[in-house]
């Protein structure tokens, strides 16, 4: 059933988009916007991100504000990559450019599996309400039988929060039958649990359906015809040079999730010693997080795209017209709609919601988005029709103290009242 309606609706977009690639990056101030309103706003981004890594806060980042039609602003900062794995600045440190990928993190669970989900709901082939059982025989045990496909979108499925699946699994059918046959954490629908879990098992009904692996749905259906040539799993892997930012030198953190009882991270069946097989190296262009990485080799429906601020504007832009990319309806808008309304948690589907959250602190109604661990951001205003992209490669700085990454929230937070203010004038 994929092939067919991939080939009939999809291959007329490409030639679409091509041509709305070509939109100027430095455009013109909104009609009915004063150039300072602009120019105080460019202002005020600069002197919040160029103080951060001038400060050696953050090592870079990229961002990008659109309204409507028009790009406000699009600016790089600082480096792409500062240090070697000894800590050591670089002779030369690499400057981060707009053209640079970023590995999303978390990011991965809304541009790549939830829309995944939104096409497959949006074509008939699954229904969001279906229990997991259907497409996974496991999720039929007792326990599991009530977890419906809504429940992995919006966390609250009860599954743990996190659990180091590598020290008992190293590829993809392994990760997907241990997350099968683990306990439930929480009463299934009864409160919101943040799981990479569930959105790695998301990854595998999309893989059930569509007869296809995550990435190659992923790349058929939603990368290529979108234009986001830019954007895919494992870049280290396919023949083309890319300009990549560098992320944490292999993964102290998450050792310390295994190791650091006061983490609250412990499992009796896991002994931290009985695996070893942590990277000693600086992360670039291999996915930071363990269990896309060691434990389904690079591809989860969790974690594990990389990708530019162009590339995400296109997804964004997707989302704020509705499922429209140009005349074409790609998604329609009645399951755009039922992703973005909310829960009695106050989230969507696949993205968050709230505005209690620093990337859209007391934002408007309607307005969406999520984080990605590595520092990475989306935040989307559909009142305003307004859109911010916030990349930041915060783990290349290393842990403060061997404890924590540095914390981005507060950088989101001023960006986004920023922009919104911008947005009043």
């Amino acid at each position: 059933a994929m092939h067919i309606f991939k080939i009939t609706c999809f291959h007329k977009l490409s030639l679409l988009l091509t041509g709305l690639t070509l939109i100027s990056t430095f455009s013109i101030a909104q009609p009915g916007k004063t150039v300072d309103a602009r120019a105080k706003l460019i202002h005020h981004i600069d002197s919040i991100l160029q103080s951060q890594v001038n400060d050696g806060k953050i090592p870079g980042a990229v961002i990008q504000i659109k309204q409507g039609d028009n790009v406000i602003y699009k600016q790089a900062y600082g480096y792409a990559q500062k240090f070697n794995y000894a800590h050591e600045p670089l002779a030369v440190p690499e400057q981060m450019t707009t053209d640079h990928l970023f590995d999303i993190a978390s990011l991965t669970k809304v541009v790549g599996t939830t829309t995944s989900i939104m096409l497959l709901a949006d074509h008939g082939l699954i229904n969001i309400n279906d229990p997991v059982s259907k497409y996974i025989k496991a999720f039929g045990s007792p326990d599991k039988a009530a977890i419906t496909i809504r429940h992995l979108l919006t966390h609250t499925a009860g599954l743990y929060e996190w659990y180091p699946l590598y020290y008992r699994a190293s590829n993809k059918q392994e990760t997907f039958k241990l997350i099968g046959e683990l306990p439930l954490a929480f009463p299934v629908g009864a409160q919101r649990k943040y799981s990479d879990l569930g959105f790695t098992i998301l990854g595998e009904i999309v893989e059930v359906v569509s007869g296809l692996s995550l990435d190659q749905f992923e790349k058929q259906n939603v990368f290529i015809p979108l234009g986001m040539t830019n954007t895919l799993y494992n870049p280290l892997t396919k023949n083309h040079d890319y300009k990549i930012a560098a992320t944490s030198f292999g993964n102290p953190f998450e050792y310390r999730m295994v190791h650091d009882p006061a983490m609250g991270f412990q499992f009796k069946e896991i002994k931290p010693y009985q695996w070893n097989g942590w990277r000693h190296y600086v992360l670039k262009g291999e996915v930071n997080d363990g269990n896309a990485w060691y434990a389904e080799k690079g591809v989860s429906g969790a974690a594990g795209i990389f990708s530019t601020v162009d590339d995400l504007q296109k997804l964004v832009d997707l989302l704020m017209n509705k499922g429209k990319v140009g005349a074409e309806q790609f998604i329609s808008g009645n399951t755009i709609n039922t992703f973005l309304t909310k829960d009695k948690f106050n989230n969507g589907l696949g993205w968050m919601m709230d505005p209690i959250n620093s990337f859209m602190k007391n934002g408007p109604e309607g307005t969406f988005g999520h984080t990605g661990f590595t520092g990475t951001s989306i935040t989307v205003v559909p009142s305003k029709k307004i859109s911010i992209i916030l990349l930041i490669n915060r783990q290349q700085m290393g842990l403060i103290g061997g404890k924590e990454y540095y914390n981005v929230n507060a950088i989101r937070a001023q960006v986004f009242e920023a922009v919104m203010r911008y947005g009043k004038e």
